[in-house]
């Protein structure tokens, strides 16, 4: 597995993860828990946007790493 694909296969992951804390925030009755995945989420988003700003110089620098996705 090249590191192009290990950081498209993390991005993927993190993707995930940040879409289940935002169902966990829909379907928590607990103000505070709701909060709380609300909060996790936004910072994986946070992650997820820096990983994609990495993957695409990455990209620009070592074009072989390119997969056949835009960010």
């Amino acid at each position: 597995m090249t590191i192009g694909s290990k950081m498209h296969h993390t991005l993927a992951s993190l993707e995930g993860a940040a879409a289940d804390l935002q169902t966990f925030a829909l379907d928590s009755q607990d103000q505070t828990a709701k909060k709380m995945f609300n909060d996790l989420n936004r910072q994986l988003e946070d992650i997820v946007q820096a990983l994609k700003g990495r993957v695409n110089y990455v990209e620009k620098q070592e074009p072989q790493y390119k997969m056949n996705q835009d960010l």
